[in-house]
């Protein structure tokens, strides 16, 4: 879609991104005939010059001069100048000069679009052009994406989309693993996101097929889950109760009390939480799955948020007494507090969530209210926990043959 603009500085600083329902527009400068601004709806705020012109043979061809991020408008103008006069453009290094189109703006309004941008655009510029600003506006842990992203630039990089081959991909996974020595885990994230990067630019219109769709991963078999017994539990519940880190303590019961995520928790404001129908509203900001949840709050919960001093005092059901803000880290009073109770070094804040699942599903819950409770976007979260639900269903059974 071209849209004839009469551009300059300051519109371009302040007006780039794409009407409501189009992929890409194409902003046509009439004064620089050729010269137009590629935005495309991943990359609001920022777009791409290009110069439009014809080779020899008279066919539409298309050079990028640089993104509107790293060049004024004044720069491209004086780059489209210079690729006309000077034939920069590597299709026109020989033959005649540039057929430069004539400032027809009619024509301009319905200009052949740019050709599709994976046959010549590499995985390093789709990178750094598309996919990063998307993931920072939609990913909260785009920063690892960047971690791994920098062992893939060498290998793949200077490809073009359509340049990945799922042989090569495989290569890659296993070196990794065999001369790198990461774990399995960790050389299928490389994976994870190289396929992600190409199911975008499918999505996105600029490559046919994603060729890693259903690429084979490593067998993973480190699932960590710790579930304390109710002796465990016992011990620690009485530790919390007691210990001078009041603070501390009760943000721990409340985790135990609701199997809330530690960040859930630490972020909790009294806003989110309606004593009257005993409710916990999660926002989706605080939610992993990024989309918000209400969570019932039992009894032992509401007994935690009844010993606080909190509130009508601070937003913050948490607040630290030092900034006034949420806590940031518990970690090392959780160590502390965790060897005061004899729970094994091996247990961590988040097994806090794993028991109060397993409570959940020991005491003859379904597995559909732990999706619920716990707030798993996939229902495959949950059947972690499918062979404790067989146990409780299994003393059920003995309880009626007893009864026989």
């Amino acid at each position: 879609m071209a849209v004839i603009q009469n551009l300059n500085q300051d519109y371009i600083d302040t007006h780039l991104a794409c009407p409501p329902g189009k992929n890409r527009i194409e902003l046509v400068d009439p004064s620089r005939t050729g010269l137009y601004i590629e935005v495309r709806a991943a990359s609001p705020g920022a777009g791409t010059y290009y110069l439009r012109y014809k080779d020899a043979a008279g066919k539409t061809c298309h050079h990028k001069l640089g993104r509107t991020c790293d060049m004024s408008l004044e720069q491209a103008r004086k780059a489209a100048t210079d690729a006309k006069t000077s034939q920069a453009h590597p299709r026109a290094t020989s033959g005649p000069p540039i057929a430069v189109q004539p400032p027809d703006l009619r024509s301009a309004a319905v200009s052949e679009p740019a050709p599709t941008p994976a046959v010549g655009v590499t995985l390093a510029s789709f990178w750094t052009d598309h996919y990063l600003p998307h993931a920072k506006t939609h990913k909260r842990s785009w920063w690892r994406d960047e971690q791994l992203y920098r062992r893939i630039k060498p290998k793949f990089g200077a490809l073009p989309l359509s340049g990945v081959k799922r042989l090569a991909v495989e290569q890659f996974q296993n070196s990794l693993l065999v001369e790198e020595k990461l774990s399995r885990a960790t050389a299928n994230q490389h994976v994870v996101l190289l396929r992600r990067l190409l199911n975008l630019a499918v999505q996105w219109e600029m490559l046919d097929r994603n060729v890693l769709t259903r690429i084979q991963l490593f067998h993973l078999e480190n699932q960590v889950e710790h579930f304390l017994d109710d002796a465990q539990v016992a011990k620690l519940v009485q530790v919390l109760k007691t210990d001078e880190n009041r603070q501390v303590c009760l943000i721990l019961l409340f985790l135990l009390s609701t199997g809330a995520r530690r960040s859930e928790g630490l972020k909790a404001e009294w806003k989110q939480i309606d004593l009257d129908k005993r409710t916990w509203r999660i926002p989706s900001t605080n939610s992993k799955s990024k989309k918000p949840k209400t969570l019932p709050l039992n009894d032992s919960a509401m007994w935690v948020l009844e010993q606080l001093g909190s509130k009508d005092v601070s937003p913050y059901v948490f607040p630290s007494p030092a900034s006034g803000k949420p806590f940031t880290e518990i970690t090392r009073v959780w160590y502390r507090l965790r060897k005061k109770a004899g729970l094994p070094q091996s247990t961590r804040i988040h097994d806090l969530r794993h028991t109060f699942a397993s409570r959940l599903v020991s005491s003859g819950r379904s597995l559909f209210d732990v999706q619920k409770l716990l707030g798993h976007a996939d229902p495959r979260m949950s059947m972690r926990y499918a062979h404790l639900s067989m146990e409780a269903m299994q003393e059920a059974s003995n309880a009626a043959a007893l009864a026989i």
